[in-house]
Protein backbone atom coordinates (compact mmCIF):
# COMPACT_ATOMS: atom_id res chain seq x y z
CA UNK A 1 0.00 0.00 0.00
CA UNK A 2 1.17 3.56 -0.76
CA UNK A 3 0.10 6.63 1.15
CA UNK A 4 -0.82 9.32 -0.97
CA UNK A 5 -0.91 13.14 0.27
CA UNK A 6 -4.76 13.34 -1.11
CA UNK A 7 -5.84 10.19 1.03
CA UNK A 8 -8.18 11.38 3.61
CA UNK A 9 -7.24 10.75 7.65
CA UNK A 10 -10.04 8.06 7.79
CA UNK A 11 -8.92 6.42 4.88
CA UNK A 12 -5.24 6.42 6.06
CA UNK A 13 -6.28 5.21 9.34
CA UNK A 14 -8.23 2.12 8.20
CA UNK A 15 -5.22 0.88 5.85
CA UNK A 16 -2.94 0.07 8.68
CA UNK A 17 -3.00 0.00 12.66
CA UNK A 18 0.87 1.48 12.61
CA UNK A 19 -0.45 5.11 11.34
CA UNK A 20 -2.13 6.52 14.42
CA UNK A 21 0.90 6.55 16.59
CA UNK A 22 3.33 8.37 13.71
CA UNK A 23 0.31 10.79 13.65
CA UNK A 24 0.17 11.59 17.17
CA UNK A 25 3.62 12.01 17.11
CA UNK A 26 3.56 14.45 14.62
CA UNK A 27 1.17 16.55 16.85
CA UNK A 28 -1.74 15.18 14.95
CA UNK A 29 -4.10 14.58 18.19
CA UNK A 30 -7.54 15.12 17.15
CA UNK A 31 -7.20 11.90 14.55
CA UNK A 32 -11.10 10.59 15.97
CA UNK A 33 -12.58 14.27 15.34
CA UNK A 34 -15.12 13.89 12.39
CA UNK A 35 -13.97 16.61 10.47
CA UNK A 36 -10.14 15.50 10.59
CA UNK A 37 -11.36 12.21 9.32
CA UNK A 38 -12.77 13.61 5.79
CA UNK A 39 -9.26 16.24 5.67
CA UNK A 40 -6.69 15.17 3.51
CA UNK A 41 -3.60 14.31 4.57
CA UNK A 42 -2.39 17.68 2.80
CA UNK A 43 -4.94 19.56 4.03
CA UNK A 44 -4.27 18.38 8.11
CA UNK A 45 -0.91 18.80 7.09
CA UNK A 46 -1.32 22.38 6.35
CA UNK A 47 -3.56 23.02 9.70
CA UNK A 48 -0.88 21.59 11.73
CA UNK A 49 1.52 23.62 10.26
CA UNK A 50 3.61 20.54 9.32
CA UNK A 51 6.21 19.52 6.12
CA UNK A 52 3.46 16.98 4.25
CA UNK A 53 6.05 15.31 2.29
CA UNK A 54 8.69 14.58 5.13
CA UNK A 55 5.24 13.32 7.00
CA UNK A 56 4.41 11.34 3.87
CA UNK A 57 7.66 9.63 4.22
CA UNK A 58 7.26 8.65 7.59
CA UNK A 59 3.97 6.86 7.29
CA UNK A 60 4.65 4.83 4.36
CA UNK A 61 7.86 3.90 6.10
CA UNK A 62 5.80 2.69 9.03
CA UNK A 63 3.20 0.89 6.52
CA UNK A 64 5.87 -0.84 4.64
CA UNK A 65 7.57 -1.82 7.86
CA UNK A 66 10.93 0.22 7.37
CA UNK A 67 10.39 2.42 10.25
Amino acid sequence: MKITKDMTIGQILNEDEKIAPVLMQAGMHCLGCPSAQAETLEEACSVHNLDCNELLNQLNKAVNNEA
